[in-house]
């Protein structure tokens, strides 16, 4: 049985991304050893966009909440790297802390990550994809728990004069007198 057949077999006929059934084709899932197991079947929408990262319709991937929970390895790791790509979305970083993977398909993950993933040149962005400067103030657009200071910063709440951090998914603040890191993505700029 070839490769396409296989995985043909192994989806029920559908894109494992988002579960499309027109214009399949066999994605290796790099690095790769050209077998069934470290390839996908994709859609012609999917592939594209993967290919060719600026065509990214971010919508198209909400997707990735069912297909990052598939029993099939190669689907799980392009899962994870789709999800990290577009974490300056917001919502991708929920999905993201959900996710688990077993130590050897993290590792084939983040192997595909590359320079990608420890891109500390990267701007800060809030939840609208505003890049946030240094002083900025910010609001909360959903209640967060500040886990050992117990309280909970209620949505709406600014919070004045952020500091950015090394990593560009996080800022820091003052939210009731206390000095938290908040995600950017659960902020917008005020």
């Amino acid at each position: 049985m070839s490769i396409e057949e296989t995985l043909k077999t192994r989806s029920g006929n559908k894109c494992e991304l988002c579960g499309s059934e027109e214009d399949l084709s066999v994605m290796d899932v790099t690095p790769s050893n050209g077998s069934a197991d470290q390839a996908i079947l994709v859609c012609a929408t999917c592939k594209s966009q993967i290919e060719d990262p600026a065509t990214m319709a971010p919508n198209h991937w909400r997707c990735l909440n069912d297909s990052m929970w598939s029993p099939v390895p190669a689907v799980q790791v392009m899962s994870y790297r789709l999800l990290h790509s577009l974490r300056g979305e917001g919502w991708p970083l929920e999905l993201l802390d959900m996710m688990y993977l077993d130590d050897e398909t993290k590792s084939w993950a983040d192997a595909g990550l590359g320079a990608e993933s420890n891109d500390d040149n990267a701007p800060t962005k809030d939840s609208n994809g505003t890049t946030l400067e240094e002083g900025d103030n910010v609001t909360l657009i959903k209640d967060l728990v500040v886990k050992g200071a117990n309280f909970t910063a209620k949505r709406g709440t600014v919070v004045r004069g952020i500091h950015l951090t090394d990593n560009p998914l996080h800022i820091e603040g003052k939210v009731n007198g206390t000095s938290i890191v908040l995600i950017s993505a659960f902020l917008k700029k005020a």
